[in-house]
């Protein structure tokens, strides 16, 4: 019996109260754009803590669910990557607290504003230290959807205008375990032999037969969707394909140049209502375009009071970070100072835990 945090009062998950795969995604998108608002390591480390205890507290036991560990050391891997650059190339950030001098490169006139080695300050290496600290939350957050929301049932989800794609998706999801089966197989056939598993020559030896068999699957696949009615499409007036395509990439646009301000210092007043009028036309663009699609869903998932919740806390967790002072978000580095953790923003981070008491128990595995 795996252990369940103490005080937790939620229902257990089942087919009819499961929550919805893209609240999952909201939450986490709130919670990386909070990320994105600040290079305080404090309010960073609280957002990476409010992240893993909802994986820790309401993540299940599928293949999905065991990506969060993948990701947070990807996060470490930039994190280390992000100081080895600054360490190498240097930074435009002045220092008087030196640390070590490497050698310098001399470079052409052309590459004025670029340098290897030379000076490396401890105000170069803190400022690096945030920089890839906010970039690693970022990757942290999207690996804390992954292991939340199952990838099928939010495919499912998707609108009308999407459905060929999705479909795609989920047939490659559910094949790619096949793959990695008949590698083992084919190794372990060539291993019991006693012909070499490594080399060019073993690849190749085992990928064809790998490709052949996902080919002879492919095509089996087609023809069972085929013959099922998959690709069927409703007669749609012109004028409305031309507004759909207008509004889907308006909308688009603008959600673009909204997430550019979000993740801008200076793009707080605009970006908002730029990316909820972004949404809203690419809604309204994909509601269109459902209209070609001649289907019906199968025991839908539902958007529950408990999705609004789960939702909610991640969207009230980027407004009241985005509504913080610039000033409490970004510790200075020089001079060099330890930075503070500012009261309201670090209160505003805590509202991401609501999911790990709102959202459905998963099933204890036995």
């Amino acid at each position: 019996m795996s252990p369940r945090p103490a005080g937790l009062r939620a229902p257990e998950a089942n087919r009819s109260n499961a929550l919805h795969a893209g609240a999952w995604w909201l939450w986490a998108l709130g919670l990386a754009v909070a990320a994105s608002r600040t290079t305080n390591p404090l309010l960073l480390a609280l957002l990476v803590g409010v992240a893993g205890y909802v994986v820790a507290a309401r993540r299940t036991d599928a293949p999905w669910a065991r990506s969060y560990g993948a990701f947070v050391k990807l996060g470490l891997a930039v994190l280390v990557i992000r100081l080895v650059f600054s360490v190498l190339l240097g930074s435009p950030i002045p220092g008087t607290h030196l640390l070590v001098t490497l050698p310098e490169v001399p470079l052409p006139d052309w590459a004025q504003g670029i340098r290897i080695g030379g000076r490396v300050t401890a105000e170069q290496l803190v400022f690096a230290l945030y920089d890839g600290a906010k970039l690693a939350t970022l990757l942290i957050c999207v690996g804390a959807a992954n292991a939340l929301a199952n990838p099928a049932r939010l495919l499912k989800s998707l609108p009308g205008a999407l459905y060929e794609a999705g479909v795609a998706v989920v047939v490659a999801m559910t094949f790619a375990p096949n793959l990695v089966a008949d590698v083992a197989r084919l190794r372990t056939a060539r291993r019991l032999r006693g012909r070499p598993t490594g080399g060019v020559r073993a690849v190749l030896q085992v990928g064809l037969p790998v490709l052949e068999g996902a080919l002879e699957r492919s095509v089996a696949v087609a023809a069972s969707m085929d013959a099922r009615g998959y690709g069927r499409t409703a007669p749609v007036p012109r004028a409305v394909r031309r507004a759909t395509a207008a509004l889907t990439l308006g909308g688009l646009l603008a959600v673009c140049v909204g997430a550019y301000g979000l993740l801008a210092a200076s793009g707080g007043g605009y970006a908002v209502p730029l990316t909820g009028a972004g949404v809203v036309l690419a809604l309204a663009g994909l509601r269109l375009g459902g209209r070609r699609s001649v289907r019906t869903r199968y025991r839908p998932d539902r958007w529950g009071a408990r999705s609004w919740l789960v939702a909610g806390s991640g969207a009230a967790v980027a407004a009241l970070m985005i509504a913080a002072d610039p000033e409490a978000l970004h510790p200075g580095v020089v001079p060099l100072t330890w930075p503070a953790l500012p009261l309201w923003p670090a209160l505003s981070v805590l509202v991401g835990l609501v999911p790990a008491f709102v959202a459905p128990l998963p099933k204890e595995s036995e």
